[in-house]
């Protein structure tokens, strides 16, 4: 929030779409402010003529009834994100700062690929959605109605399945095609303001008692004053002079000052969009990253949380296989284990009344969880939080506490129809190193056969066939086993001889031949640093 004359609530609006559905031309129409990365000024936008990077405008309006008291005029910073399939880890770190979201749909082409990421990625960070049709001066007079009608129609059925369902809908044309030379001006963008005020909500702004986190989008020098950070206030506040840190770089500097839209400010908080100078700092070492209070965000190599996958996404998601993994602007590759609660632990759970129904416990690296071969679809069987995921970084990301992450396939062809977001879910609990990975009690259920040799007495038999002769008695003694002859279960209490061979008790006695097999079946922990099999 900028307090002066008038107090200013900044809200930050992400333009989503696909390639060349008119994002930049509407952020420009709308826009009165304009950052240093706004409407494609990188050499290289202009050269191929589409958005690259981020870009940054705004524009400023009075404030609604409902937001009488909060502020007396509302920002709204367009965050331009492109629309190119290749730069999908800019698209979601533009997303992760946004409080409103626009998906623009050419309504000449309707929903294509980058749309529905973009619909995706909307529903994972953003709660509300604005649908803007782009490009209703191409639709010929004629039949412009019934088209709209249709447009509505298809949008409408594709929305139904997402918290998006009911989300308001406009057609503009941002920027009309030249008639005789004459640029004719905008269509639609009284009624899309309107909308856009009518839609957003005084957003949940945290204390700015709590750590300040701010995600740097661009970096650039000044010559005569130093570097300047531009990006978003994600937690806290800045005044200047204040102490900040930068993690990668482990670098500490003084904020020595601040402008939002090339207007000074002294402070800003949650939610501004700003830009921060300081002085000794090389620009060319930071494109994107984390600022923050000293000491608060650290390095990880290894995370897990709650994991949900993403139901466009129609592949396999194995474990041990490699993923990219987004966190804010930070995209790495990632080695990715899945686990579960048990059936008979999630029974448990639900029929407790210490969790309320459909609300699961978070992850506690205390408790057992079973080992799953690949990710599971949300379903009656795998209930939203059951699931969970060890990430393992190929290289240490910086990563506030409580993050979004949302792993990718952004190895598939760029030019396929198929969704590349597989799976997103909220940090809960970070490694510093991979060493504290041992301690994950994440089991396979496992079951060993082997033969009888002989009978000692009606109480103990010899076994054979199950152990290799160098496998260490340690790691079987005291093990039940079972009888697939008759279901007695008896407890292997040594090794026999040095061929692997292991004498077993039956404590109820009752043994009279040596039909059958012995079942072991027992528990291995995937990460253990120790092989010994547990009951």
């Amino acid at each position: 929030m900028e307090t002066g004359v008038s107090r200013i609530l900044n809200l930050n609006l992400g333009i989503l779409g696909h390639i060349d559905s008119g994002k930049t031309s509407l952020a420009k129409a709308l826009s009165t402010l304009h950052s240093t990365a706004s409407f494609d000024k990188s050499p290289q936008s202009q050269e191929r003529g589409i958005t690259l990077d981020l870009g940054f405008s705004a524009f400023l309006v009075d404030k609604p009834a409902d937001f009488e008291g909060a502020c007396d005029k509302i920002q709204f910073t367009l965050v331009d994100c492109p629309g190119h399939a290749s730069l999908i880890r800019t698209i979601i770190g533009g997303a992760s700062i946004i409080d409103l979201m626009m998906l623009v749909v050419d309504i000449t082409k309707g929903i294509q690929t980058q749309t529905a990421e973009g619909l995706v990625i909307g529903e994972i960070l953003c709660d509300r959605l604005v649908v803007v049709l782009n490009k209703l001066d191409l639709v010929p007079p004629a039949d412009r109605a019934k088209h709209v009608e249709r447009m509505r129609a298809g949008l409408r059925k594709t929305l139904a399945a997402t918290k998006f369902a009911s989300c308001p809908m406009v057609e503009v044309a941002a920027s009309p095609a030249a008639a005789g030379g004459t640029q004719p001006p905008p269509v639609g963008l009284s009624e899309l303001v309107r909308t856009l005020l009518a839609t957003a909500a005084l957003p949940e702004r945290t204390s700015a008692e709590r750590p300040f986190v701010f995600a740097v989008d661009h970096c650039f020098a000044i010559k005569g004053q130093g570097s300047v950070m531009t990006g978003t206030v994600l937690s806290g506040s800045v005044e200047l002079n204040q102490t900040i840190e930068l993690p990668r770089l482990k670098l500490q500097k003084k904020v020595k000052s601040m402008q939002m839209f090339h207007r000074p400010v002294q402070r800003a908080s949650q939610g501004d969009r700003v830009g921060i100078c300081v002085t000794q700092l090389d620009s060319k070492l930071l494109e994107r990253g984390l600022v923050a209070d000293p000491g608060y965000i650290s390095a990880i190599q290894a995370a897990v949380m709650p994991v949900q996958k993403i139901r466009f996404f129609k592949g396999q998601i194995k474990t041990r296989s490699k993923v990219h993994v987004t966190v804010g602007h930070e995209t790495v590759m990632a080695t990715v284990s899945f686990f579960a609660f048990s059936k008979a632990h999630l029974e448990r759970l639900r029929q407790t009344s210490a969790h309320p129904v459909g609300v699961l416990p978070g992850f506690d690296v205390s408790c057992e969880y079973e080992f799953r071969d690949e990710l599971s679809e949300t379903n009656d069987d795998n209930p939203a939080g059951s699931q969970f995921v060890l990430i393992e970084f190929e290289s240490e990301v910086n990563c506030p506490p409580n993050s979004v992450i949302i792993g990718s396939r952004l190895d598939t062809d760029i030019h396929s129809k198929a969704c590349r977001l597989a799976f997103f879910g909220k940090l809960s609990h970070p490694f510093a190193d991979k060493a504290g990975i041992a301690k994950l009690r994440i089991f396979k259920l496992k079951t060993k056969e082997g033969g009888i040799d002989r009978l000692v007495d009606d109480r103990t038999l010899i076994g054979k066939n199950m152990f290799k002769k160098e496998t260490p008695p340690d790691l079987y003694v005291n093990l039940k086993v079972q009888r697939s002859s008759n279901g007695d279960v008896g407890t292997i209490e040594s090794s026999f001889g040095k061929s692997g061979k292991f004498k077993v008790v039956f404590p109820n006695g009752g043994q009279t031949d040596t039909h059958g097999t012995l079942v072991l079946h027992f528990k291995k922990y995937v990460f253990s640093e120790t092989k010994k099999l547990i009951q």
